[in-house]
């Protein structure tokens, strides 16, 4: 076989290696866009760069794949909802300790079903693999809850910071029912536990952020 033939082989040989690797490379950036949507996104943003980005979302699925998680049993639903609607009715006259106890609740959801939750970092992590496309609205939560204790955060921004946990609240629970509650309007001070809605007036001291 002449060098000239070797060489071209060899060259095909790298070119298929090179060709079947960006395949395979292609193929598993797609599987983690599939599970991880708009996370995808967010990790790659937030990393050194797309490599390592990928590598975090690949050990976040292996570690979630390896958890035994649960569904919510109906009576364990019934519990949570209704601690919910306690949380709703504080959060009229204290909504700095509301939202707190709203984190404290869904941590506590989370747990029922299985995942770890030793620290923040972990919680959110874990939540990013089976609820990427509310983890905006998580992460704008718990950023106002911190800012909340030392009194940075205004009643409308604690509102929110309830919308937003409300929402994972009812992802976690699943199928298990829940009453309707999507709105916290801020115009009037009142609460109807039986509907789930809460309102607060604009004046309610949130601390020296409002």
């Amino acid at each position: 076989m002449s060098g000239l033939v070797l060489a071209i082989i060899i060259a095909a040989v790298v070119v298929l290696v090179g060709i079947a690797s960006t395949v395979r490379r292609s193929s598993r950036r797609r599987a983690l866009r599939n599970r991880f949507g708009p996370e995808y996104d967010h990790t790659v943003e937030n990393a050194d760069s797309r490599k390592a980005a990928e590598h975090d979302l690949r050990e976040r699925a292996s570690q979630r794949d390896e958890l035994n998680i649960r569904e919510i049993t109906p009576g364990a639903a019934a519990r949570f909802l209704q601690q919910w609607q306690l949380v709703q009715q504080e959060f009229v006259d204290a909504p700095i300790p509301a939202v707190q106890d709203a984190q404290e609740l869904v941590t506590r959801v989370m747990n029922e079903r299985g995942y770890p939750t030793p620290t923040a970092e972990t919680r959110e992590l874990m939540l990013s693999v089976d609820h990427a496309d509310v983890m905006d609205n998580y992460r704008a939560a718990t950023e106002i809850e911190g800012r909340s204790t030392a009194g940075n955060a205004t009643t409308e921004e604690l509102r929110q910071a309830m919308q937003h946990y409300r929402a994972i609240f009812d992802r976690l629970l699943g199928d298990a029912p829940t009453a309707s509650d999507s709105a916290y309007p801020s115009n009037e001070r009142s609460a109807d536990v039986s509907s789930g809605d809460v309102t607060v007036m604009r004046g309610t001291q949130a601390g020296p952020g409002a």
